[in-house]
C-alpha cells in the first residue's frame, strides 16, 4: 500500500467527540496530525475551517474543503477508507443504520453535557434550573439506553452492540461514558450499571482507547 501523506485533526485535549475520530483513525491505521485547539478563544483557527467554530475538524493535506463534525468525520473514515480493517461497520444497511443511532444518541447526550457544563459556569443567579434540569434528563437517559443495549447484547451473547466485530457504534459508547466518568457528572454509575461498567472498561483496556484518554485543558478567557 502507497505511504500515505498524513491529515490533520484539529482537536481539543478533553473533547469526546474527537476521542472517537482519533480512535477510528488509529484502529484503522490511517497517519494523521493532532492539532489542539480551544475553539472559542480568541487566537483559535477553527473559524477559518468551520464556520459553527465547533471541533473536530479534519484537514486533507492537498487542500480540499475539510470535514467537521464527529459523526461526519467517521462516516467519512468508514467509507473513504473501506479497504482498511476494521471496518468499524458492517456493510449491512438495516445493521448500520442502528450503528448510526448509536452514534446520534451518543453526541447528543455528549451536546448535552456541554450545555449543562456552561451553563454551569454562569454566575448561579444568572442559570436556569429548567434547562440544566432538561441537559440532565438527556444524560440519564441516555445512560439508561446504553445500558439496554449492553445488556442485550449481552444476553445475546455477543461481545459487541451491532454486528459480531467492533463498530463506531462502540466507540461512541465507550467515549461518552468515560467522559461522563471523566467529568464525574454522575458518581456511582458503576454501581448503578454494572454491566456497562464492565463492557466499558473491557473495551478501554485497547491500546487506541489507552492512548486517546482525555485530558484537560486550562481555560484562560471567560465567554459566559
Amino acid at each position: 500500500m502507497a505511504t500515505m501523506e498524513p491529515l490533520t485533526l484539529i482537536s481539543a485535549t478533553p473533547s469526546p467527540f474527537a476521542r472517537m475520530n482519533r480512535i477510528a483513525l488509529a484502529l484503522k491505521d490511517i497517519p494523521f496530525e493532532l492539532k489542539n485547539e480551544i475553539p472559542w478563544e480568541s487566537n483559535t483557527e477553527t473559524p477559518k475551517y468551520n464556520p459553527l467554530e465547533k471541533l473536530p475538524i479534519l484537514l486533507f493535506p492537498d487542500g480540499r474543503p475539510p470535514v467537521y463534525d464527529s459523526a461526519h468525520i467517521q462516516e467519512y473514515i468508514v467509507r473513504k477508507y473501506a479497504e482498511r480493517g476494521p471496518k468499524l461497520i458492517t456493510g449491512d444497511v438495516d445493521l448500520d443504520l442502528q450503528i448510526r443511532q448509536i452514534v446520534v444518541l451518543s453526541e447528543g447526550c455528549l451536546d448535552a453535557i456541554v450545555l449543562n457544563r456552561w451553563e454551569e459556569r454562569r454566575e448561579a443567579t444568572q442559570q436556569s434550573q429548567l434547562w440544566l434540569d432538561r441537559q440532565n434528563r438527556k444524560v440519564d437517559g441516555a445512560m439508561r439506553a446504553f445500558n439496554a443495549l449492553v445488556t442485550a447484547s449481552k444476553d445475546a451473547g455477543k461481545e459487541y452492540l451491532v454486528g459480531d466485530e467492533l463498530s463506531i457504534a462502540d466507540i461512541a459508547v465507550v467515549c461518552t461514558v468515560t467522559f461522563i466518568d471523566w467529568q464525574n457528572m454522575r458518581p456511582g454509575w458503576a454501581e448503578k450499571y454494572p454491566v456497562l461498567k464492565a463492557w466499558v472498561d473491557a473495551l478501554e483496556q485497547g491500546k487506541e482507547f489507552v492512548d486517546t484518554k482525555p485530558v484537560m485543558f486550562d481555560l484562560t478567557e471567560k465567554i459566559v
